[in-house]
C-alpha cells in the first residue's frame, strides 16, 4: 500500500497546531460527506472521507503522530512497525456516516475537544454539597459584630471505616488498583482509547469486603456538630457569609462543601436603618423648639447629648457624625439622622393657659399672613 501523506491530506504543514487540525478536518468533512454528494461521486467521496478521518485521527493524537512521524502511515495499516494493532483498514465508517446524518455535527467541537484532549482525563470526585442557615441579628450586634453557635447535622466521613464503607478493602481487580479503564473506542476519527473511571470501584483502586455496619457500607455518616461562627459588624440584610469546607464530605475523594450563614436582621423598636446610617425621630417640647436645649438622643452605643438651638421647627433634621453602623468592607461609620418632632401638649394648668394667650396676643405670625394676603 502507498504511503499516505496525512498533512497533505487535510492541507496542514508538519507544524500545525491541534486547532489547525480540527478546523481543516472540519471543513473538509463538510465538503466530502458523502452525503453531500451527487451519486457519481458518492463513491469518490465517501473513501476521501475515510482518508480525512484517518488523517485527523492520527494527527490529532500526539503519540500517534510521533509514530506517524517515526514510521509514516505504514504503522496505521494493521499490524505496522509500532505493533499497535490499531489499524484503520476495515474500519466501519457506516456509524459515522448516521451521526452526521442524525445532526451530530452539531456536536462537532466536543468531539474534537474530547479527541485531541489526548484521552487522558481523569474524573474528580463529587464535591460534597453547601449547607445553609440562617441567623438572626438585633442592629446592636451589626454594630459591633458577634459570634454565634451553628447547630449542624451533616454528613461526614464514617469514623469506624475511615470514609471507605467497609473495615477491610482489597485491590480491584477491573482496574487493577489503578481506579481508571482503558475503552477502545471506534469515532468519526478512527479507533482511539480513552481513559474514564472504573464503574466497579468509583476510581478508588479498591472494592470493600465487608460493609461497614456502622455506616451501612456508605462510607459516611450523618454526625451533630455545633460550630461557631464569626460575624462581623456592618452585615446587611440578606448577606451571606461564607465558610469555606464546613458544607458535607464530598464523595469519592472530592473536596467538602461549605456551609453560608444567611442574615436576617430584627426590626428595631425605634432605629431606621438606611445603609450605614441610622435614622430616628424624636419629640421635643414646644419651649425646648422656642428655647432651645440639650437633650439625651438614643444611640446604637448607648445616650449621647444633641443640642437644640432656639427657633427650631419641627420635622428639623440634625446629623450625629459617626454615630451610624460600621461599614462590612472597610468599617468606616455611618451617621445618626435625628428628625425631632414638636408635640403640642394635650392638657395644660391654668397658667400656662394664660402664658400662651399672652404669647398669642402679641401674633408673631402675622407678618407671615401679611406677605400672602397683603
Amino acid at each position: 500500500m502507498a504511503a499516505k501523506d496525512y498533512y497533505k491530506l487535510l492541507g496542514v504543514d508538519k507544524n500545525a497546531s491541534k486547532e489547525d487540525i480540527k478546523k481543516a478536518y472540519k471543513k473538509l468533512a463538510m465538503q466530502f460527506h458523502p452525503d453531500r454528494a451527487p451519486d457519481e461521486k458518492k463513491k469518490e467521496h465517501e473513501e476521501r472521507f475515510k482518508e480525512i478521518s484517518e488523517a485527523a485521527s492520527v494527527l490529532g493524537d500526539d503519540k500517534k503522530r510521533q509514530q506517524y512521524a517515526q514510521f509514516g502511515s505504514a504503522a496505521f495499516s494493521g499490524g505496522g512497525a509500532s505493533g499497535s494493532g490499531h489499524g484503520f483498514e476495515g474500519f466501519d465508517y457506516s456509524d459515522i456516516m448516521s451521526q452526521f446524518r442524525s445532526g451530530a455535527f452539531g456536536d462537532f467541537d466536543d468531539i474534537f475537544d474530547q479527541l485531541f484532549s489526548g484521552s487522558q482525563r481523569r474524573s474528580r470526585g463529587r464535591r460534597g454539597a453547601d449547607l445553609i442557615t440562617e441567623v438572626e441579628l438585633t442592629l446592636e450586634d451589626v454594630a459591633k459584630g458577634t459570634t454565634r453557635t451553628i447547630k449542624l447535622n451533616k454528613l461526614e466521613h464514617c469514623p469506624s471505616c475511615k470514609g471507605k464503607g467497609a473495615l477491610h478493602m482489597e485491590s480491584c481487580h477491573h482496574c487493577h488498583g489503578s481506579g481508571y479503564l482503558k475503552r477502545t473506542q471506534r469515532t468519526a476519527f478512527g479507533i482511539f482509547q480513552q481513559t474514564g473511571p472504573c464503574p466497579y470501584c468509583h476510581a478508588r483502586g479498591e472494592l470493600p469486603q465487608d460493609s461497614c455496619e456502622d455506616c451501612g457500607g456508605e462510607g459516611v455518616a450523618r454526625k451533630k456538630r455545633e460550630l461557631e461562627v464569626t460575624i462581623p459588624a456592618g452585615v446587611e440584610e440578606g448577606m451571606r457569609l461564607r465558610v469555606a469546607g464546613e458544607g458535607e464530605v464530598g464523595e469519592s475523594g472530592g473536596s467538602l462543601g461549605d456551609l453560608y450563614v444567611l442574615i436576617r436582621i430584627q426590626k428595631h423598636d425605634y432605629f431606621e436603618r438606611r445603609e450605614r446610617d441610622i435614622h430616628i425621630t424624636v419629640p421635643i417640647s414646644f419651649t425646648q423648639a422656642v428655647l432651645g436645649d440639650d437633650i439625651d438622643i438614643p444611640t446604637i452605643d448607648g445616650k449621647a447629648k444633641l443640642t437644640i438651638p432656639e427657633g427650631t421647627s419641627s420635622e428639623t433634621i440634625f446629623r450625629m457624625r459617626g454615630k451610624g453602623l460600621p461599614s462590612v468592607h472597610d468599617h468606616a461609620r455611618g451617621d445618626q439622622m435625628v428628625k425631632v418632632r414638636i408635640e403640642v401638649p394635650q392638657k395644660l394648668t391654668k397658667k400656662q393657659m394664660e402664658l400662651i394667650k399672652q404669647l398669642h396676643e402679641e401674633k408673631p405670625s402675622q407678618s407671615f399672613f401679611k406677605k400672602v394676603f397683603g
